[in-house]
């Protein structure tokens, strides 16, 4: 069974468990709640799911290194990103998600990266350079990213081999 962690809760999963970051659209809320579907493809792993979709986002907080809620789920974000495991990344169509662009290039050089990017997203082609440049798999439909991501957290093993699957 995964365990689903959002902030503000703390990073906190067995250490030799493997842990995915849901990286992408989000758009100050309005993007689709894309995260809620593979939350649940991955709920039969034993995998820690990182949602950096806050339940509790005020869209009034002022996104400005003095405001503590903001820093909070910027470093949050980072420091999930940096731990995780896997980050798969979803670019929907007709968002903007600068945020998803900057975390892109961020991590583009970790080989822990899928990307979904479909017809419609503002910049895909930048998209493709850069996972074609750092070969990052990619993926065309939300479907596939969970299958696929499924299929790569399927191949790592706990510690004394044990699958992943329950």
């Amino acid at each position: 069974m995964s365990i689903i962690l959002k902030p503000p809760q703390p990073l906190e999963w067995p250490e030799k468990m493997p842990s995915v970051f849901l990286a992408g659209s989000i758009d100050m809320g309005q993007a689709e709640a894309w995260q809620a579907h593979l939350e649940t493809v991955f709920a039969p792993l034993e995998v820690a799911v990182l949602n950096p979709r806050r339940i509790d986002w005020d869209v009034s907080w002022k996104q400005d290194i003095t405001n503590l809620p903001f820093v909070q789920q910027v470093q949050w974000e980072l420091e999930a990103q940096e731990r995780a495991s896997l980050i798969v990344m979803y670019f929907a169509p007709h968002s903007q998600s600068p945020i998803t662009l900057l975390e892109l290039g961020l991590f583009a050089h970790t080989g822990k990266m899928l990307v979904c990017c479909p017809e419609g997203y503002w910049r895909k082609g930048n998209v493709d350079v850069v996972c074609q440049r750092y070969g990052i798999p990619q993926v065309s439909d939300l479907e596939t990213l969970g299958r696929v991501a499924l299929e790569r957290l399927g191949r790592m093993k706990m510690p004394r081999g044990e699958d992943l699957f329950l």
